[in-house]
């Protein structure tokens, strides 16, 4: 209850923040969230959206056959995405990665701003609303990269401001004991009433039909914007009394237009390159292709994961946004097309990943709204406060917020690809060397195959980002990667001329170890991102002789017996070290290739070689196995006990605990005399590993074990 006094009664509202004040926070807001979409580009599935724009603007025409991958080439494809790539080609071909990064700016201003503004209208005032923006923002992020949800999430915040124009009627009363800041909130329908529809204001809703058609254009989630337009339906049906001054006859009426309109939606949805087929494809999806083993192997469609989601405040929202519907209910009535949509969109965006952006616009609106209403109604919120102190600390509050999800190791703020993640190189040498054939890659490697070799068919993937092929290739393939009898299998029906495999094996997957070990198949390029492998026969008898590799393995399973045999023979370890030397020089993402070498260097008492060589791998990869803890031993080795302590703590910070981390450390703490130190470093390596080394370490110190 508001602070009354016998003489003046209860306390005024705060007044509204001034214009400029609004601006400022606002301007920190858009600021916020164009930082939040400015992390490299590490997407695989880019270059494909890049490579299909640049052929539908060279064709002239939206291609409706398979032109991406060679064993279904010339066979029916559906490109739902189409719209999408024919807009950011253009933008790539004229400004490069700035051109992909000023859509991400634009599609996430133009998306948050129309949410906004419906925010606006539904009653949204003050400065927390920004907060909200920013917070949403946050849990946009991981899925504002250069993919059609971009588009995607446009096209829903125009609709859901389209509908919360038409639903909410610009100067009718607020509900019953609604908090406001700045003057009187619009109404929105509560329970059991219908909404005064129109009102002031130019009415949007025969857009919507376009709206839908762009999304059916533009991407497969083109269903949810129908499932918006039900929920308006139901959500806004006059079921019981309308709102004071609505007739019922003008409530019904504004239902049966938004039917109609609805209708037109679902007939304009039909004019696309494909017809029928195109907004078949999210059903034959759930039907279908779900049910095989490549699906769930795609991480954007598997169930959102808690770790990656800590710093957004994803789980927070979760929970809060429903509170948040149960609260304004209790206060002044069940706002219904809130709560459907609450509910919808959680389910949507918990059992995928696909649709956290998606999610992230759908609820900015309302908790704009409702975080806004709550703080008016906190005792806080109702403090008086000079209008550019709030400002201040609202623009703090947006910048605090966001600062954790920012500093994220693996999203680091940067305007540039992360070609890292690409097979870069290994294209390039495909070309130079003029291997062509029937090629094998796994499937997020396609996309760029595709961006860099169409229209030629000879050097057109195996399967492309959108896993074309028949159903017994793609499974075959799943099994492949982690079997030999399935690699054996699809080989055999195949008759594969080459292979392109990424070189960081994920759990599980021992494909690299398989050709390793098959001698007709030779490594002939390698670098972080790919390896690539030839067929031993006579067309491939040059590169093979000029390039093939002889020690270093492409898998994982190879590595150890490489390091025993080096650490046993002189001349195996001079033509690794050749061989990797080789890997350095020919692609500037070499972090695996400078750390093995790192390992050679140690083991012939290199130590300014090898530190050198580790410093260059954490410059390639900040992340490179073991390369701080390695940088300490150095240190330590050279008797700059002191100086091994930093690197040594940062490699616990990165890579938390291990025996031979805190057995180093304790020696460190020993060659410098700190007894107590040295001996809690021996102790918690005894106790990851009893029994082991830790434990003489703790006799030679005199301590008991």
């Amino acid at each position: 209850m508001p602070k009354t006094s016998r003489a003046s009664g209860p306390e005024p509202a705060p007044s509204p923040p001034t214009r400029a004040a609004l601006a400022c926070v606002a301007l920190v807001t858009a600021a916020c969230l164009v930082v939040s979409a400015s992390f490299r580009i590490y997407d695989t599935d880019v270059w494909q959206h890049l490579a299909v724009g640049r052929a539908i603007w060279t064709l002239h025409r939206v291609p409706t056959t398979q032109l991406w991958t060679w064993p279904t080439y010339g066979e029916p494809d559906v490109n739902a995405s189409w719209g999408f790539r024919a807009l950011i080609w253009p933008l790539w071909q004229s400004a490069g990665v700035w051109g992909l990064f000023a859509w991400r700016w634009a599609s996430t201003l133009l998306a948050f701003g129309f949410a906004w503004a419906a925010a606006r209208r539904m009653g949204a005032r003050g400065l927390v609303p920004f907060l909200a923006l920013a917070w949403c923002g946050l849990v946009y992020r991981q899925r504002s990269q250069v993919r059609p949800e971009t588009l995607v999430s446009v096209l829903l915040a125009i609709q859901i401001w389209i509908l919360e124009r038409r639903r909410v009627a610009p100067g009718s009363s607020p509900a019953p004991g609604a908090a406001t800041s700045g003057g009187a909130a619009p109404r929105v329908a509560a329970a059991g009433t219908a909404p005064r529809i129109g009102g002031s204001g130019r009415d949007w809703t025969l857009a919507l039909p376009l709206v839908a058609w762009a999304w059916a254009n533009a991407h497969i989630s083109y269903y949810v914007g129908f499932v918006v337009l039900g929920i308006h339906l139901l959500g806004t049906a006059p079921i019981a009394s309308p709102v004071r001054g609505t007739p019922r006859a003008e409530a019904w009426a504004g239902s049966l237009r938004l039917a109609v309109v609805t209708l037109a939606a679902v007939a304009i949805s039909f004019l696309n390159p494909w017809g029928w087929r195109a907004l078949w494809q999210p059903f034959e999806y759930f039907l279908y292709w779900r049910h095989e083993p490549i699906f769930r192997t795609i991480g954007e469609l598997t169930p959102v994961g808690l770790l990656n989601n800590v710093t957004n405040g994803l789980w927070v929202m979760l929970l809060a946004w429903p509170a948040l519907v149960v609260w304004r209910a209790r206060r002044v009535g069940l706002d219904r097309v809130e709560a459907l949509t609450c509910v919808f969109f959680t389910v949507l965006a918990t059992g995928t990943q696909r649709f956290l952006g998606t999610y992230a616009i759908a609820a900015a609106p309302y908790l704009a709204r409702d975080l806004g209403e709550l703080w008016n109604a906190l005792p806080i919120g109702r403090r008086h406060h000079a209008s550019w102190a709030r400002a201040l600390a609202a623009s703090a509050a947006c910048v605090a917020l966001c600062l954790p999800e920012w500093s994220r190791r693996d999203l680091p703020i940067a305007v540039a690809f992360d070609y890292g993640q690409y097979p870069v190189k290994a294209c390039d040498f495909i070309e130079t060397h003029g291997i062509r054939g029937r090629g094998f890659n796994q499937f997020a490697a396609g996309g760029y195959m595709v961006y860099r070799f169409w229209p030629d068919r000879s050097r057109l993937p195996f399967m492309d980002i959108h896993q074309a092929g028949t159903p017994r290739d793609r499974t075959l393939y799943v099994y492949a990667l982690a079997n030999p009898p399935y690699w054996n299998e699809l080989d055999g029906e195949r008759h594969f001329d080459y292979a392109l495999t990424f070189h960081r094996e994920l759990e599980k997957q021992t494909l690299n170890s398989q050709l390793d070990a098959d001698p007709t198949w030779v490594r002939v390029f390698m670098d972080d991102a790919a390896v690539l492998y030839v067929r031993r026969n006579a067309a491939h008898a040059a590169v093979i002789a000029s390039d093939g590799y002889a020690r270093l393995p492409g898998g994982q399973s190879g590595l150890e017996p490489l390091g025993e045999a080096c650490a046993r023979d002189t001349a195996v370890r001079r033509e690794t070290r050749a061989e990797l030397e080789r890997v350095i020089r020919e692609s500037p993402w070499h972090s695996r290739a400078a750390s093995l070498l790192a390992n050679i260097a140690l083991m012939d008492d290199g130590w300014d070689e090898a530190q050198a060589l580790l410093e260059d791998a954490l410059r390639v990869d900040p992340d490179t196995p073991r390369a701080w803890e390695r940088l300490g031993l150095i240190e330590l080795a050279r008797g700059n006990a002191r100086a091994a302590l930093e690197p040594l703590a940062r490699a616990r910070r990165l890579q938390g605990k291990s025996v031979a981390l805190a057995l180093t450390t304790g020696a460190a703490w020993h060659a410098l005399g700190d007894r107590a130190r040295a001996a809690a470093a021996y102790r918690e390596a005894l106790a990851l590993a009893p029994g082991g080394p830790a434990a003489d370490s703790l006799r030679a110190l005199g301590e008991a074990r």
